[in-house]
């Protein structure tokens, strides 16, 4: 397993791992139209490509097949947190997450914050993050959960 820093070259790799994180969820949690609404993101939207192009990001790769990512864009966001299916549950997520947050404080900053998937909030809730909110979001004219999360990052 290694872990190394996102880079262009890596866009298509890490849209197919996007596209099968969210395809491999679990039906009781998201619907098949959730699913099919969210996962589309990945081929046409801007912001995906934004936080790649112009975001901070780190990988996660097995013998060379990228299985998961994380980015920060803007600079004191997660905006893009996904691991392939088969490979959820693992700590791979932990990993991503602690190195996004070492990244952001020897850069200075006092907190991130995100916007987390029902899947993830509880990923981010056992490593100290807070819960602002619930809110609704629409994404292809469907409804989704999310929780708007934050956490003080800053140490003294």
């Amino acid at each position: 397993m290694n872990l190394r820093q996102i880079t262009i070259k890596d866009q298509l790799e890490l849209k197919k791992v996007y596209f099968d994180s969210i395809q491999s969820l679990d039906e009781k949690i998201y619907s098949q139209e959730q699913k099919r609404a969210w996962s589309s993101q990945a081929w046409n939207n801007p912001n995906f490509d934004k936080s790649i192009k112009e975001g901070k990001g780190w990988l996660i790769n097995k013998q060379g097949i990228i299985i998961a990512f994380a980015t920060r864009y803007p600079n004191n966001r997660i905006a893009l947190f996904y691991c392939k299916g088969k490979f959820q549950r693992k700590g791979f997520g932990s990993k991503l997450l602690h190195k996004l947050e070492d990244e952001a404080n020897k850069e200075g900053l006092d907190s991130l914050y995100t916007e987390a998937s029902l899947i993830s909030y509880e990923l981010f809730l056992k490593n100290e993050w807070k819960i602002i909110r619930k809110e609704k979001v629409i994404i292809n004219n469907i409804f989704f959960e999310r929780y708007k999360m934050t956490k003080n990052i800053k140490i003294n």
